[in-house]
């Protein structure tokens, strides 16, 4: 048997995305934490965007199916502001992330898999032996307002690094950048 970790968050308190350093030069990190603890998973700009917008998806499908009480539905969402918990020691690298509705408890279940020494398609099952080594896994459960606070703060976030280009569009370094539209001067 490997030295795989599953991290269980069930349910999770906080769910929050954050960063480290300045535009242009940020790592990004998602926090899960419970009663069970904190779990500090880092992650891709491009990960949090297409998560957050998942996330929006599998709400508005939900609501579309009619699958979550009408309750749950009209809570307002949390955005949590706080800065990240401190220290913040990654404990794996997202690779592949699976979101889905749990109608039985009315909550958004979440797993996220590292990156392994293979490449792996999809998420490797809690109780999968036949693979060696695979990669760590953190799972949690989150309710639909803390979904949408998770979907706020990582837009934001997202949207707070560099300032584009208005020639090209590409991010502006804060030196300048050589931009392609101005025949490789820097602008």
């Amino acid at each position: 048997m490997g030295s795989r970790i599953i991290y269980k968050h069930e349910p999770a308190n906080r769910f929050v995305v954050g960063t480290v350093g300045v535009p242009g030069e940020r790592a990004f990190f998602l926090q899960i934490s419970s009663v069970f603890g904190l779990t500090s998973v880092a992650v891709e700009k491009t990960q949090v965007l297409a998560l957050a917008e998942r996330l929006n998806e599998l709400i508005a499908e939900v609501r579309r199916g009619q699958l979550a009480s009408l309750d749950e539905l009209g809570l307002a969402k949390e955005v949590d502001n706080a800065p990240l918990e401190f220290p913040i020691d990654e404990d794996f690298r997202a690779g592949i992330m699976a979101i889905a509705w749990d109608s039985a408890r009315n909550l958004i279940a979440i797993e996220i898999q590292g990156l392994g020494d293979e490449y792996i398609e999809e998420i490797v099952p809690e109780d999968e032996i036949d693979i060696e080594d695979a990669p760590d896994l953190v799972k949690f459960t989150i309710r639909i307002y803390q979904a949408r606070g998770f979907i706020e703060r990582a837009k934001s976030l997202v949207n707070s690094g560099r300032q584009p280009c208005p020639f090209c569009a590409l991010p502006i370094d804060q030196n300048g950048h050589l931009c392609p539209r101005s025949n490789g001067y820097r602008r």
